[in-house]
């Protein structure tokens, strides 16, 4: 196995301070499945077991390693934002800035104005940071880089729960929230009556499912949407959408044997539950449901769609049909949690069995083997310098010179 150096970055509170600290060690083994210890409408924010952490000797990062890590403690990433020489980190226990200059971290969460500290979705919205919380609204950082402003149900939102934003070219937000898609007409989030919501009832079912996970902007103004029960589009005032009747996802037969998440949702949440029996699915008792898009990704070369789904694999949409990637196929796992697409046009995959680059159809994998952090894949960003930064459960790691 190659060499690894990892810079270790371990964020916790000891009387109101953070240990930090660079440690030479062995690349970890994948973090276990997720799972639900309770009944619950929404699903729990740290979904995997408590690893530890443990400090040792501080070691220079080697600047030829293929990979460096940082530790975010017993943690999702979820999001991570390049913002300059500023890299910016969602976690479930709140949002870690690291000047990759100064080598100095800090940590917003909730005893420095945030409402939650599980954190889905970072992004920049006039020029500022935007953190999507998982109960606690959408979050902007003031100027002053230390107190936010926060929106929520009140102000016009749909739900605190906060998956994704984006603004599109004609200045509009949306939001997507798990009680539905907020649209913000111009952008102007201190307007009320700008604010509009989108939801199962109010499209007449143009909108599949309520829980919105995704946005992705299409190539002219239109945007897609990724929720529960499929693929929607929005163009023009009007609403389609997929489903796995429709292609999404592959069967059930073909992936039934590769499934490793063996604890449902649908045990533990009547929504989950819901969708399930909605689709046939209501005996299957494993993480399975190709409606569900965990990621969504619109290709800036062609305008075709890739979803990542649930248990069902790797979908793509051209316009006309679709198209299923499963492990069969040489994808690293069936769960997809994370999509990007770097400048060079190269589409990248976050799985629960490794990250793989996409090739004209084939996939290339790399595992904690090569160095990752960890196997179960969520979050990645390319910073203006080249290097790609993966997030997982418990870390960073950061690309550099990778084949």
């Amino acid at each position: 196995m190659k060499n690894v150096v990892i810079l270790a970055v371990i964020v916790f509170a000891v009387a109101g301070a953070y240990l930090l600290g660079r440690q030479q060690v062995e690349a970890p083994d994948t973090a276990p499945a997720p799972t639900a210890s309770m009944p619950t409408q929404h699903p729990p924010v740290n979904q995997d077991p408590a690893r530890p952490n443990d400090a040792g000797d501080i070691d220079a990062p080697d600047p030829d390693a293929h990979f460096t890590h940082f530790r975010v403690g017993q943690r999702n990433v979820k999001s991570i934002l390049a913002d300059g020489d500023v890299i910016w980190v969602a976690t479930s226990g709140g949002v870690i800035r690291y000047d990759t200059l100064r080598d100095s971290y800090t940590l917003f969460d909730n005893r420095t104005g945030l409402l939650a500290n599980g954190i889905f979705h970072l992004s920049l919205y006039e020029g500022r940071l935007v953190a999507g919380t998982y109960g606690g609204g959408l979050s902007i950082l003031n100027d002053d880089g230390e107190t936010w402003k926060t929106y929520n149900i009140p102000d016009g939102l749909g739900d605190g729960f906060i998956y994704d934003m984006l603004k599109l070219d004609n200045g509009d937000v949306w939001i997507a929230t798990w009680s539905g898609v907020n649209r913000v007409r111009g952008g102007d989030l201190d307007d009320r009556d700008s604010w509009d919501l989108f939801t199962v009832a109010n499209t007449n079912g143009g909108l599949p499912n309520d829980w919105v996970y995704a946005l992705q902007p299409g190539q002219d103004g239109d945007i897609w949407l990724a929720t529960e029960g499929g693929l929607s589009h929005f163009k023009d005032g009007q609403w389609t959408n997929w489903g796995h009747a429709e292609g999404l996802g592959a069967p059930y037969e073909l992936v039934k044997d590769e499934i490793e998440f063996k604890n449902d949702p649908a045990k533990y949440s009547e929504h989950h539950a819901r969708q399930k029996e909605e689709m046939n699915l209501q005996d299957v008792d494993i993480a399975y449901n190709p409606n569900y898009i965990v990621a969504l990704l619109a290709d800036w070369r062609d305008g075709t769609v890739w979803a990542g789904t649930w248990g069902g694999g790797l979908s793509h949409y051209d316009g006309n049909d679709w198209t299923v990637y499963t492990k069969v196929d040489g994808l690293p796992g069936n769960h997809v949690f994370m999509l990007h697409q770097d400048p060079d046009g190269a589409i990248w995959i976050g799985t629960n069995d490794g990250l793989a680059r996409m090739d004209e159809g084939s996939f290339k994998r790399y595992t904690t083997t090569d160095g990752l952090f960890s196997n179960r894949i969520f979050a990645m960003e390319t910073a203006a310098d080249g290097s790609r930064w993966v997030g997982s459960f418990g870390g960073v790691a950061r690309i550099s010179n990778l084949d």
